[in-house]
């Protein structure tokens, strides 16, 4: 049977979710309403289609054009997302998919096509889409419903953090927004030099995921001092976008905040934590590592123009270090205000 590509419309999208829920490499990152969140979150162009053999779906394409003067001209499989790239029941579909989206860069002139794949695609032709594996690593875990065991799973000295935080009180609570969120997640990334996402934005993914989506807050007393928005998909937590005040980190708030995320995922019957991907070398790396998770490579593939080079948008790239001390300074209502124009471009 030959293959046709066609455009996701809303009457598709559920044949589209139940495709990406049923393929071993599908992933929160892949569900259609991130069409919605990258047209009407950030004013980008998603380009969504799937692969359709004998009136079924057999792949999966979501892409975003994100265009902005200040980074750039990118197709990104999927932006502001860890993972991505086409999903395919077959070879052929892969390639069908592959050779969509190397004809719409051709089209749209875009020169850099980007595939955010979490684990390697044998059907992609690796001579022809370099990677770059010396930046993003990702951290999973698998977990049990037994508390004790998971709080013993953690190396002593970052569980003796957490203890510390349970000794002191701390305690959770899922709030019914993202308000608490995104101020405190706003000071956090501020005191790390990051735009801030627009608190819309937040609103949007608690609106469009509803029940996969929810916000745990950790409360010292009655003042909340760490925060994080979690997704959930299949038998996985996510921890996404999270922070802390700054007195959260002598408190044992942000230790004691992901063992919270880790209980309650373990209460609703899960037992896979995603910690997301980090930067080699960072903090978060660390952070991450002394919870005791591995790091597991990335396989980020680039399709480049004649000329063109694969993008170097991240904290860690020379250019970017005068503007991180200054935003470092920034007030905090300045940088909520200026934040959400920029980070629009950083996909």
């Amino acid at each position: 049977m030959s293959i046709t590509i066609r455009e996701l419309t809303p009457a598709s999208e559920a044949a589209w979710d139940a495709f990406v829920l049923s393929h071993p490499d599908g992933g929160f990152f892949h569900r259609a309403a991130w069409r919605h969140i990258i047209g009407h979150g950030f004013g980008h162009d998603p380009h969504y289609v799937f692969a359709e053999r004998d009136g079924a779906v057999v792949g999966v394409l979501p892409l975003g054009h994100v265009k902005t003067l200040l980074f750039g001209n990118s197709l990104i499989s999927v932006p502001f997302c860890v993972y991505g790239g086409p999903l395919a029941a077959d070879d052929e579909t892969g390639r069908a998919l592959v050779a969509y989206a190397a004809d719409l860069m051709r089209k749209r002139n875009v020169p850099v096509l980007e595939f955010r794949f979490r684990t390697a695609q044998q059907w992609l032709d690796e001579a022809e889409w370099p990677i770059r594996p010396d930046l993003y690593v990702t951290f999973r875990k698998a977990f049990t419903a037994d508390d004790d065991a998971n709080l013993k799973s953690i190396p002593r000295k970052q569980r003796a953090m957490v203890r510390k935080g349970i000794d002191r009180g701390l305690t959770s609570v899922i709030d019914p927004s993202a308000d608490r969120l995104h101020g405190i997640y706003a000071e956090s990334v501020r005191n790390l030099g990051t735009p801030v996402f627009s608190r819309r934005y937040f609103r949007l993914l608690l609106d469009v995921f509803g029940k996969d989506v929810d916000v745990v807050t950790i409360l010292d007393g009655e003042e909340a001092i760490a925060s994080v928005l979690n997704f959930y998909f299949r038998n996985e937590v996510l921890p996404y976008y999270g922070g802390g005040r700054a007195v959260a980190r002598d408190r044992y708030g942000n230790d004691f905040m992901y063992w919270e995320v880790m209980r309650r995922a373990a209460a609703r019957g899960l037992d896979m934590f995603d910690f997301g991907r980090s930067k080699l070398d960072t903090g978060a790396f660390s952070f991450k590592k002394n919870w005791g998770f591995v790091p597991e490579p990335l396989h980020y593939r680039f399709r480049l123009a004649p000329g063109a080079s694969i993008p170097d948008i991240n904290p860690l790239n020379p250019k970017y270090r005068l503007f991180i001390a200054a935003w470092k300074k920034l007030p905090l209502p300045v940088a909520n205000l200026m934040g959400p124009p920029i980070v629009r471009g950083l996909g």
